[in-house]
């Protein structure tokens, strides 16, 4: 993979420069940028079909590779659990900066609208459980539902560890093959990088228009604000705490992943990256990385979390409604469980945020003031999704690694 790491290496400060050179190519001229979208689109489409068979296969060559069911929950309940505490925390976050800086005033609904907010179906916890398990597994694969096809490789992989020694080391070599494969195929489409981040930051700059931007800029800094916070401090002293390692320095190793995270908004479309840096410049074994990162990928939303809370907050403001400490708490818990379970449907976000919204009593189509900026924001949650995924991803490989070693002493002095 040194290839690959050297091709990473080059790409860094192009990558920077194409954000930036994007961004005043879409504000210029911006007709020209709406038209070249096309460049954007093609990469992460490139992106994107690389997932399924990735995750797929990183799955089964983690979990084999663990070897036991014991190694396996381990791993699993210390991922689960640190996903729910860094949501909490993005969580906990957000509702404090929200109640100390109060921004916004009231308006009157007269005139406002979102349809598409009455388009959705009201949630279900049963259609939520039910989404998890695939139904047909090949139709969850052509279709790219990822929390379905993440259960079904988990199982299939669980079921491998039972064969013989024999069959289980064919169908270790095979989806190692598969897994190393993609990645081959991640290294060439890294090298386009710096020009699918400028089609994409130039088309969205564009798209939006500065005038909208700084038309919401005070709502926007704070959600800004809150996942730089959340990016550059709690979770920076999470790994810290629990990793003992310098945060800072394993986030430049990996910062690839959370720049390409900021340009596509896709946090499915930053796996392959996440999993290639996270193994090769962060130090994540092979099995941590291969497991960990694609569950975020799905169920982390610290970054979706936060923007939720604010941007809830914010339309309480301007519905002129007061939420008790009580409804924020319920806030808080809805948001954090949410996060988990609406992962399985499509457009989760704003599912979530209806949700949200109707449970406690606030017109829905107040959306409609904010989604102009929507798809900036997003840019932003989004990246802080994947920094979580991949801190989340160094605390477990870290500390199921110490366990480890700390078993073998033990199996050693008896």
């Amino acid at each position: 993979m040194t290839q690959l790491r050297a091709a990473l290496a080059s790409t860094n400060g192009l990558i920077l420069a194409g954000i930036v050179l994007g961004a005043l190519f879409g504000a210029f001229f911006p007709e020209l940028a709406l038209a070249q979208r096309i460049i954007g689109q093609m990469f992460v489409a490139l992106l994107k079909m690389l997932v399924v068979p990735l995750v797929f296969a990183s799955i089964f060559v983690a979990i084999a590779g663990l070897g036991t069911l014991h190694h396996l929950k381990n791993m699993g309940l210390r991922t689960i659990g640190l996903y729910l505490l860094t949501t909490a925390l993005s969580v906990l976050l957000a509702i404090v900066v929200m109640n100390v800086l109060g921004i916004g005033e009231a308006v009157s609904a007269e005139g406002i609208a979102f349809a598409q907010a009455h388009e959705i179906k009201p949630f279900s916890f049963e259609a939520m459980l039910l989404g998890f398990i695939p139904t047909n597994v090949f139709a969850s694969l052509t279709n790219g539902a990822m929390m379905q096809v993440i259960v079904f490789s988990i199982l299939f992989a669980i079921a491998s560890l039972y064969l013989s020694d024999h069959h289980q080391g064919l169908m270790l070599d095979f989806f190692t093959g598969v897994n190393n494969a993609m990645l081959k195929m991640a290294e060439w489409v890294i090298k386009l990088t710096p020009l699918g981040v400028f089609s994409l930051i130039a088309y969205v700059v564009a798209d939006e228009g500065v005038d909208v931007i700084l038309g919401l800029w005070k709502y926007m800094l704070v959600v800004i604000g809150v996942i730089l916070l959340h990016g550059l401090v709690t979770l920076p002293s999470l790994v810290a705490f629990f990793a003992r390692v310098n945060p800072y320095h394993y986030m430049g190793q990996v910062k690839e992943a959370i720049l390409l995270a900021f340009s596509t908004a896709s946090s499915a479309a930053t796996l392959p990256v996440s999993i290639e840096v996270s193994e090769h410049k962060g130090g994540v074994r092979r099995e941590s990385a291969g497991f960990v990162l694609p569950l975020g990928a799905t169920v982390s939303m610290d970054g979706t979390a936060a923007y939720l809370v604010v941007a809830v907050l914010y339309i309480a403001t301007l519905a002129g409604v007061e939420l008790s400490f009580g409804d924020q708490v319920l806030l808080g818990v809805t948001v954090v469980a949410l996060s988990v379970g609406v992962a399985a449907l499509p457009s989760a976000s704003l599912v979530m945020m209806v949700v949200i919204l109707n449970q406690i009593g606030l017109p829905a189509d107040y959306i409609g003031l904010i989604v102009a900026v929507d798809r900036v924001l997003d840019m932003f949650r989004t990246s802080l999704n994947v920094t979580s995924d991949l801190m989340v991803t160094k605390i477990v490989d870290v500390t199921t690694r110490k366990e480890a070693l700390g078993e073998a002493a033990q199996e050693r002095s008896a």
